[in-house]
């Protein structure tokens, strides 16, 4: 009886350690997540300004004329030879 309860004992103790280790693991989970949450944030700002850099040389690129239609006189002499 008393191996039994050396037994229960033992696992008792290795039970508080895994709860100290899945305590541990999830802290530095959650300082981790904050460290990528700060870092997803900092990307997602860099991403705007790299946005509206490229919006704002966009705009200075000049507009393509459209060409210019065909003349219709041209087209009545060709059809009239």
């Amino acid at each position: 009886m008393i191996s039994d309860f050396h037994l229960l004992s033992d696992k008792i103790d290795e039970l508080a350690a895994l709860t100290q280790a899945l305590r541990r693991e999830n802290a530095e989970l959650r300082v981790a997540m904050i460290a990528m949450a700060a870092e997803k944030a900092d990307m997602a700002a860099r991403m705007a300004q790299a946005q509206l850099r490229v919006i704002a040389v966009l705009e200075q690129l000049p507009v393509p004329e459209a060409p210019e239609p065909e003349s219709t006189d041209e087209n009545n002499e060709e059809q009239a030879a």
